[in-house]
């Protein structure tokens, strides 16, 4: 007799794992992973802890499931670049997104750099398998644009790192950002500011 389909989760299972994973989001990207706590993930969630555990086995284990749950997102911007399309616009507008995703996710964008920053133990693999070839493979069109003279001739390695340093900047140190800028909102000065800056760096010599 073959085995019963997997029983699918109830509206209130659900409901339960999307709260829970949501308050994790907040512990994870205030504390980072080592100063979480499953009591913490608890109160934010509005859950007693016997009740987490019955959804997930631990606090790595919701950990996990946001990192897997971010990197599909994570990589999105960087896989919209068209290889096919204007080179400036295409990584002008690859600037724009990642500066969105740092307004519109910061938890994730917090979250994601505490793993990093703890060498990666979590996300490593996601990192080999599905980051490096990926970025390889855009390294090597933005090689193929400045090689035909539409760029300036920059290491395409570099320029994705100060594309990320500076868009990811304005999430993982907003705390900083909002005391230095009195409470104003950056992202409208950030976006122009970061557009005439990538453009200027990328805009090739006249022949």
């Amino acid at each position: 007799m073959p085995n019963a389909a997997p029983k699918k989760p109830s509206r209130i299972q659900q409901r339960n794992r999307h709260l829970i994973l949501d308050a994790a989001l907040d512990v994870f990207s205030a504390h980072g992973y080592r100063g979480a706590t499953l009591d913490q993930i608890a109160e934010a969630a509005g859950l007693s802890k016997p009740n987490i555990l019955y959804y997930f086995g631990g606090k790595e284990d919701i950990h996990v499931t946001l990192l897997n749950q971010l990197m599909e997102t994570w990589l999105d911007p960087l896989i919209e670049m068209d290889s096919e399309g204007d080179p400036m616009t295409e990584l002008l507008g690859y600037v724009q997104r990642k500066l969105v995703m740092s307004r519109e996710l910061p938890r994730e964008s917090r979250l994601f750099a505490g793993e990093i920053l703890q060498g990666a133990p979590r996300m490593n693999p996601h990192l080999v398998a599905d980051l490096k070839p990926l970025f390889d493979e855009k390294c090597a069109v933005i090689q193929g644009w400045m090689d035909a003279g539409k760029l300036a001739s920059i290491d395409p390695r570099h320029l994705l790192f100060s594309i990320w340093s500076t868009t990811q900047h304005y999430a993982d140190f907003e705390a900083q950002i909002m005391v230095l800028l009195s409470g104003e909102t950056p992202y409208d000065a950030a976006s122009d500011t970061l557009d005439r800056m990538f453009r200027n760096l990328l805009q090739p010599e006249a022949g």
